[in-house]
């Protein structure tokens, strides 16, 4: 679909002798059949349709062939031209609508359904129009769905900035160790790496490159096989860093170029000074090999105990994220503080951070026998009152009984939501963990 080439008609003429009248009576003066006559006029009338509507809009609605050779809605969000071809050879950069922003990618002309296209509708007016016709709890109903996970905070104009300037991925592919991942959203590089579909990475020290052959080089003088940072937690073949982004000032912001490729909401600090970033490795005999990181800051006055959390793409559904979230909180019990993580959350982030909290809280609750109040949780598992209380009020495990939250945690019931959370991933042996918290270190 979308190809402009001509279809093929089947001859049902025979050559035979004897045949010859028919043929001729069959025939117009030209000597073309007329059914024959008709497709190509059918054809060409095809053509210059779809010719007139190239090069496609920006805003366009149309459907593409996605890597599944399905059929999918999508919405051209820019363009460019083919360079030494004809004039109306584009090629386009699309969002599936039906899927996260991770998934926008360039496409090629033949990998769309011309005659699909819708023609662009001003968004606004488009708005106004669809919400005159919605009644308000449909309208609700539609804001719950589809909000773009990370950006709650964000009012509508800034919403709109924050698309329109990333609405690109600059970087396509990168090369970190042994694999070569596909990123996922814009990271506002240094301006000369805008002309770089692939960066190369140095998974010690981060630097990042534009040629296999530059990394290469690099590799024969980096003397780093982990992490700049102290190493505060072993366990088998597991390695959790501390970098303190002071001071190892590259080493953070490279971190922050990196993560910002496979994280939509993240907001880039250049001023890393205040942030402690913790960094898990895997580690061999060739060193230590970052899976992911989570950053926090140094004194937070909200109680933020993670400022950012990141599973890098070949490392995920292996257990590490969940790793990564209740290492922190070992951190708080450490600190003596309860801690919740900064927001927004990404959609990856917030779906990880709910699992966790059940898994942990049914868990005591099975256990415990007698009553426990939410305060008793907190001061237990240095989770935050109020997550606590949305994760209960999402099993249905909490009442509101004359002017307190009352817990209800029926056996069987907990057992159904403990079933329905899954594996609880890789646990944290506290016994390896040495660490002393920033302000005493100060």
């Amino acid at each position: 679909m979308g190809s402009l080439d001509p279809p093929k008609a089947e001859s049902n003429y025979s050559n035979a002798a004897g045949k010859s009248d028919a043929i001729h009576k069959s025939t117009g003066d030209d000597g073309d059949p007329p059914v024959h006559k008709e497709m190509t006029m059918e054809y060409d009338s095809l053509k210059k349709r779809k010719t007139s509507m190239l090069p496609l809009e920006v805003g366009t609605n149309v459907m593409c062939r996605w890597r599944d050779n399905k059929y999918h809605p999508v919405k051209v969000i820019e363009r460019r031209k083919l360079p030494y071809t004809a004039p109306n050879d584009y090629e386009y950069y699309v969002h599936y609508t039906e899927f996260n922003r991770r998934l926008d990618e360039w496409v090629k002309l033949e990998q769309l359904d011309l005659d699909s296209v819708q023609a662009v509708v001003d968004e606004k007016v488009e708005d106004k129009v669809t919400s005159l016709k919605m009644t308000r709890h449909q309208k609700r109903k539609i804001d719950e769905t589809h909000i773009e996970g990370g950006h709650e905070e964000l009012d509508a104009a800034s919403l709109r900035e924050h698309e329109e300037f990333t609405k690109v991925k600059n970087i396509a592919t990168i090369e970190l160790g042994r694999y070569e991942i596909e990123t996922w959203y814009f990271s506002p590089f240094p301006p000369e790496y805008n002309d770089c579909l692939k960066l190369y990475f140095c998974e010690f020290c981060l630097n990042f490159m534009k040629r296999k052959e530059q990394l290469q080089r690099h590799m024969r003088k980096c003397d780093l096989k982990h992490p700049p940072g102290d190493e505060i937690y072993r366990s088998g073949t597991l390695s959790m860093f501390e970098v303190d982004g002071k001071k190892n000032k590259v080493y953070g912001q490279n971190l922050c170029y990196l993560a910002k490729l496979f994280l939509d909401h993240k907001t880039l600090y250049y001023d890393v000074d205040l942030f402690l970033f913790y960094v898990l490795c895997e580690c061999d005999d060739r060193g230590c090999h970052m899976v992911g990181y989570f950053s926090k800051e140094k004194h937070s006055e909200e109680s933020y105990n993670l400022a950012c959390i990141l599973t890098l793409p070949p490392y995920q559904r292996k257990g590490y994220g969940k790793f990564l979230i209740a290492f922190s909180y070992e951190l708080s019990k450490k600190e003596g503080k309860v801690g919740t993580p900064e927001r927004p959350l990404s959609d990856l982030g917030l779906l990880s951070y709910r699992g966790y909290w059940t898994r942990v809280l049914l868990d005591i609750l099975k256990k415990h026998k007698a009553n426990i109040s939410i305060k008793e949780l907190s001061d237990m598992t240095a989770i935050k009152a109020d997550d606590i209380l949305t994760t209960l009020q999402g099993l249905e495990l909490i009442q509101y009984r004359k002017g307190q939250h009352v817990i209800c945690a029926d056996p069987k019931v907990l057992d159904r939501h403990l079933k329905a959370a899954g594996r609880g991933g890789l646990e944290v042996d506290v016994s390896k963990l040495i660490w002393t918290p920033y302000k005493e270190q100060g």
